[in-house]
């Protein structure tokens, strides 16, 4: 099991050295951690505003409204307490440290893994492509004296075609999907593109 980011009660802590330093709301709150974690720790909005909550409660922060924001500022008594503790907030700093560097490694291995399958998805795909363009070879030398015999190569020949541009395209997009995440305006420019080329063959068939 992956170990928490914050043993109990440093999140607190840390929140607090980040209030000391400005007044934040919530969610730069969670960008300053995002930043400090180099982007493989990002807490939901559901752990932080609890927390500021009992800050808040317990005297330590204040918070006040800023149009539609909260903006939370540290208290007297909270600098106090980031005083007597500052030896222990020293460590957290360092189990930051080395959260990073472990949050870093899980990424990398995941990565590694998604590159890995892709690979193998690769290898698979040519493979299948291999194994239908052979097939299609034999129909063409079995069939091609008879017109209904060339009728059926050329369809062989088409399904082939599909098959390698639904190979390639899906394997375009997985690597895609690896490195960063897909739109939906992604999507609508696949369907359109689908569509063009759906009704640019149709309009050919019809024509004859």
């Amino acid at each position: 099991m992956t170990p928490p980011v914050f043993a109990h009660g440093h999140l607190r802590l840390y929140l607090l050295s980040l209030l000391a330093d400005e007044p934040m709301h919530g969610y730069e709150l969670i960008l300053a951690l995002e930043e400090r974690f180099g982007g493989t720790y990002v807490p939901s909005a559901g752990t932080i505003y609890p927390r500021l909550a009992k800050l808040e409660e317990d005297g330590l922060v204040t918070k006040t409204a800023d149009g539609r924001k909260t903006v939370y500022a540290i208290t007297d008594a909270g600098r106090a307490e980031l005083d007597a503790r500052q030896g222990e907030l020293d460590g957290i700093e360092n189990g930051v440290t080395d959260s990073v560097r472990r949050l870093a490694d899980e990424v990398r291995t995941s990565v590694n893994s998604a590159m890995k399958t892709l690979r193998a998805d690769l290898a698979s795909a040519a493979r299948d492509a291999r194994v239908e363009a052979k097939d299609a070879g034999r129909t063409v030398r079995t069939d091609a004296t008879t017109p209904q015999g060339d009728s059926r190569t050329q369809l062989q020949d088409a399904d082939v075609l599909i098959n390698e541009f639904r190979q390639q395209l899906r394997t375009e997009l997985r690597i895609t999907a690896a490195r960063t995440q897909l739109t939906p305006e992604n999507v609508a420019v696949l369907r359109q593109g689908l569509e063009e080329i759906r009704a640019r063959v149709t309009a050919s068939l019809d024509q004859r």
